[in-house]
């Protein structure tokens, strides 16, 4: 791709105009300059740019491309070298996507995501990049690493070690850092600038603060450089083995000791773990960390156990142990960093002992509940009978006059009809038994058909009936000594009714009036999960990764200006076909409240049923486990699961249940589809996000057993949480 070209014409007139308006706005902006941040306003774009105004920031330019993410970043690298930016990567960030430049002492950072909605496009965004370190770079250098925050830089110059040397000598006293010699370095009492390279050269640097080149505070470099054998030179910038801090601090994560300072460190676990990890890439020499390790070792009673086995990358592996923990410890070089990892396993001994107490304390339990359990059932059982033996399984006859549209069976006490509502409820002496019966039969004669139901025992039964596009639904539950009797639906709406009682209640919502005055619910066919055609508002959300086509969450939500009962009727029939089966386990139906559990062909599924502003409102949530186990999003049994997400440019730290997780930029999205996870046992926890440049932010979040949920950091460094399964 090539670029667009500066310094396009334009008319005189505005030509003229916009050199009025820079004579009048130069002297602030001349005031206002910063040389170390670029102007991202003044720099190139791709070929076929569209650019987003529609946040105007003067330190960030956004614009679009009809390419995908891949090629995009490929011709922004390419045009920016040709125009003098430098690529490099920072340590331990390889596989960041997104880019950084260096020009001089101008750092740019380059993001790109993938078009909303549109996987052939891509958006990309220039955004300055303070350089607080700056060194030289060898022109035509590569495999360039390099920290801005801090004086690193490793690569490969493409000219010889005099060659290099030279260039150093030179380029380093032009931006104001200084050899070092004896007389100079007397500040630094532990300074050695004798020390050799073989088939190299080695030299030290400071920088004297207040210096007009616009340096902040630098610790004194340490340059060195070996020559190759195809004749290039390797390039290493670090700051100096005598000026790097020699007793390091303990910080506690995952109740491990961590060294400080650290450019990052993570861990996973806590005291209940059966196995707990550190991570640290501690800014040390891996002396002073090792000697770091045996303090701590020695504080927190740990006995050392010798030498362990090496692994790639390790330059000192320790064995050590407590009461109740075996551990190793790897050391080893990375970068200038001392990486770090730390491990300690629960001893077998101490995890069968802890098994065999949490047994003999569950079985204790149980037991205990069993009898409590055994109690109560048999205290209920007696006094249910007593109750049950005065009810009476005779056959019921109808009360006669009537008006409800209904038949009242002749015992019925405190009847309560509301006929602009369509509810109806009453108490009677008679058995659920001799009550069921007598509707079943009254209704049937009537042309009501009886629709199946899972709940019909001698002490509740739930009956459904349809006829002609209307429906009841009737609960019979024995309530001590008596046996109540709660109807609802379409069925019972009568326009003019006339109070059964006294005790009638009146509606004065004009929406409760016309609920049920669409006819019979049919089923909106453009919708994923069934929803009546009649709702007044639906959504649906999915969750699913990107790869992943199969959603492993699907959430609808809707408002339906209908009877709770006929609502009901219509999920029944309609998931029903669907292949659902309905479950009776925690089932609750009463006359405002539905909640029942179904088995689907993907998976569990929830259906919830209330009433608002004279409407019956609806959620339905479907699970995918195959999917979600796919995604390696599936809780473990009685576990919750946390997926942390960060669309934001900068990297942000979480911590939670007392573990700390790193979340890189970009992490979880497009780009990055594999976030941390965590898992945690239910319940409600306290979170702190933290970001560089901003305050830290709080919160809580209440996860159940079974459920994933997403903490997404957003762009402007809020956290919003998402359930995923």
């Amino acid at each position: 791709m090539s670029m667009i070209k500066r310094g396009t014409q334009v008319p005189a007139r505005g030509l003229l105009l916009a050199c009025g308006l820079l004579l009048m706005a130069s002297p602030a902006l001349a005031a206002s300059t910063d040389e170390g941040i670029v102007d991202v306003q003044t720099l190139p774009k791709l070929q076929g740019a569209f650019e987003n105004n529609s946040r105007p920031d003067p330190h960030r330019v956004q614009y679009g491309v009809p390419t995908v993410v891949a090629v995009t970043a490929a011709a922004v690298k390419k045009m920016l070298s040709a125009d003098g930016w430098v690529p490099y990567v920072r340590p331990l960030d390889e596989t960041n996507t997104n880019l950084a430049f260096k020009k001089g002492r101008q750092g740019l950072s380059v993001s790109f995501t993938q078009g909303l909605g549109r996987p052939d496009q891509s958006a990309v965004s220039y955004s300055p990049n303070r350089i607080y370190s700056n060194v030289p770079f060898p022109e035509g250098a590569i495999d360039l690493v390099f920290d801005e925050t801090r004086p690193y830089l490793g690569c490969i110059a493409p000219a010889a070690l005099e060659a290099t040397r030279d260039f150093y000598t030179r380029d380093m006293a032009a931006i104001g850092w200084r050899k070092l010699t004896p007389a100079t370095a007397t500040s630094w009492p532990n300074a050695d600038l004798t020390e050799t390279v073989p088939n190299g050269v080695r030299a030290y640097y400071d920088h004297p603060d207040g210096d007009s080149t616009g340096f902040y505070k630098q610790k004194p470099v340490m340059l060195t450089l070996t020559r190759r054998d195809d004749g290039r030179t390797n390039v290493d910038i670090r700051i100096a083995p005598f000026a790097l801090p020699t007793n390091l601090e303990a910080e506690d994560m995952s109740g491990l000791p961590a060294p400080k300072p650290y450019k990052s460190a993570g861990g996973r676990g806590d005291a209940r773990s059966n196995r707990r990890e550190l991570t640290v890439a501690a800014l040390a020499d891996l002396a002073a960390v090792l000697a770091f390790y045996h303090r701590e070792f020695t504080t927190r009673g740990w006995t050392e156990e010798g030498n362990a086995p090496l692994v790639p990358g390790d330059e000192v592996a320790l064995k050590f142990s407590s009461p109740e923990e075996n551990g190793v410890l790897h050391l080893g070089r990375k970068y200038d960093f001392t990486m770090v990892h730390l491990t300690a396993q629960v001893k077998e001994s101490v995890l069968a002992a802890r098994a065999k107490a949490k047994k003999d304390a569950d079985d204790k339990f149980m037991q205990d509940a069993e009898a409590m359990a055994k109690q109560v059932i048999a205290a209920d059982e007696a006094r249910r009978k007593v109750q049950a033996a005065a009810l009476s399984d005779a056959p019921l006859n109808a009360l006669a006059d009537s008006k409800t549209p209904v038949p009242l069976p002749e015992n019925a006490q405190e009847v309560t009809f509301n006929g602009d509502d369509g509810r109806l409820e009453f108490n009677a002496t008679s058995s659920v038994k001799a009550l069921a019966a007598f509707y079943r039969a009254s209704l049937k004669q009537a042309g009501w058909k009886e629709q199946p139901s899972v709940i019909n025992q001698p002490n509740m039964a739930v009956m459904e009936f349809a006829k002609g596009g209307k429906s009841i639904s009737m609960t019979v539950m024995q309530m001590g000594p008596k046996v109540n009797v709660s109807a609802d639906g379409s069925g019972l709406v009568m326009a003019a009714a006339k109070p059964a009682s006294s005790n009638k209640t009146t509606s004065s919502n004009p929406a409760d009036t016309q609920a049920n005055a669409f006819g019979p619910l049919e089923a909106d066919p453009e919708s994923a999960l069934p929803v009546p055609k009649q709702h007044s508002s639906t959504s649906l959300g999915t969750a699913k990764l990107p790869g992943i086509e199969a959603p492993f969450r699907r959430e609808l939500e809707a408002s339906v200006p209908a009877g709770l009962s006929d609502v009901l009727a219509f999920y029944r029939g309609e998931l029903t076909k669907l292949g659902w089966q309905e479950k009776p386990d925690g089932a609750v139906i009463s006359a405002d409240r539905v909640q029942l559990a179904f088995a689907s062909p993907q998976g569990p599924a929830v259906l919830k049923l209330g009433r608002a502003n004279g409407e019956t409102s609806v959620n339905l949530v479907q699970k995918n486990p195959d999917a979600a186990t796919k995604a390696d999003i599936m809780p473990k049994p009685g576990q919750a699961k946390l997926l942390f997400g960060n669309m934001g440019a900068q990297d942000a730290q979480l911590t939670i249940n007392k573990q700390t997780v790193k979340v890189a930029a970009g992490a979880g999205g497009p780009q990055s589809p594999k976030a941390p996870m965590l898992d945690l046992p239910p319940g409600k926890y306290q979170y702190s996000l933290k970001m560089p440049g901003r305050p830290a932010r709080n919160d809580t979040i209440d996860i159940a057993a079974g459920d994933a949920w997403g903490l997404m950091v957003g762009p402007t460094g809020e956290v919003l949480p998402v359930q995923m399964y």
